[in-house]
């Protein structure tokens, strides 16, 4: 009978091994998709924080938007929103009142380019983030309704930025081919 302690001891032994053979997996998997949502969810947050960054510029400095400091204008939101969101930086794009736009790739210089006049116009401007439809140019002060949007004509201020992010695991919503993209819109006026 005391030959059969052991024997039970290494049996008990072999089992555990068994099991956590056949648990590890299934835990390094969990695991690694908490870090990967987790990783997705504070890119976001961060491409977010950039966008409301640049939103609150544009709107204390709602007074640039016109023909002669717009393209001021959409270039220092475009700095502001990719070195907003780190390293590395997003590629944005700023329109101001579907005129001077600036845009940036790699947190270099931002180019610009646009009609500045137009940027003295009021417009009626529907659709949504990154994907924006101007309408004609209007009278600013007309208290003309806009067709097909809620909102009354006015000065805008559009901002898209895209960060890169690559995923270990594919399928989440907000990041497509490896790239997260948002917008937001500012009426100035």
């Amino acid at each position: 009978m005391t030959w059969l302690l052991p024997c039970l001891l290494r049996a008990r032994r072999a089992v555990a091994a068994v099991e956590f053979a056949l648990l590890v997996p299934v835990f390094t998997l969990a695991l690694a998709g908490i870090v990967d949502l987790g990783s997705a969810v504070y890119t976001w947050s961060r491409l977010q924080a950039a966008l409301a960054l640049g939103a609150n510029y544009a709107l204390v400095n709602s007074g640039q938007v016109s023909s002669t400091s717009g393209t001021t204008l959409a270039s220092a939101v475009a700095s502001l929103v990719a070195k907003g969101n780190g390293n590395p930086p997003a590629t944005v794009t700023v329109v101001v009142n579907n005129g001077p736009t600036a845009t940036t790739t790699g947190g270099a210089t931002p180019t610009t380019s646009g009609t500045a006049a137009n940027a003295d116009s009021c417009y009626c401007l529907s659709g949504s983030p990154t994907s924006w439809t101007w309408g004609s140019a209007i009278a600013c002060g007309s208290t003309t309704t806009c067709t097909g949007s809620s909102s009354t004509a006015g000065k805008f201020v559009t901002i898209s930025a895209s960060y890169s992010f690559s995923p270990i695991f594919a399928g989440y919503a907000f990041s497509t081919s490896g790239t997260m993209t948002a917008g937001s819109v500012v009426q100035t006026q």
